[in-house]
């Protein structure tokens, strides 16, 4: 390895909240953490589900009991889709219909046939 462009690589101490002490090795030094494998719920098996501000009561509250809900006889009426408007086109617009309104009265061109190149004279030819 280089020498001098390597940090110092030192026995570390973590210490948790919970008191846990982890013994490694680190460039950063002894630093405490809030929360460890030793007392996060994940890992110990001692995990909670937890109703946070009531989010069964709300849904209660807002759609009501399922045994209060009944069924009436009328059948429900679907929503119908809803359909855009039609749009108006104005021809006008149109870059098409514009040069075809201008061409309108101009006879069309002719397509020309490519020129063929003019043979070449022969080699036993007098030159001119």
């Amino acid at each position: 390895m280089k020498e001098g462009i390597h940090p110092e690589y030192k026995a570390t101490t973590i210490l948790c909240a919970c008191g846990a002490e982890i013994r490694t090795r680190s460039v950063r030094g002894d630093f405490h953490v809030e929360i460890c494998s030793s007392c996060h719920p994940f890992f110990t098996g001692k995990q909670k589900i937890m109703d946070t501000a009531g989010r069964i009561e709300k849904f209660k509250n807002r759609y009501g009991n399922a045994s209060s809900a009944t069924v009436s006889a009328a059948p429900v009426k679907k929503a119908e889709p809803a359909v855009a408007p039609a749009r108006k086109v104005d021809v006008g617009d149109n870059r098409a219909t514009k040069r075809a309104k201008a061409n309108a009265g101009k006879p069309k061109k002719a397509a020309a046939a490519p020129e063929a190149p003019a043979p070449a004279p022969a080699a036993d030819a007098p030159a001119e």
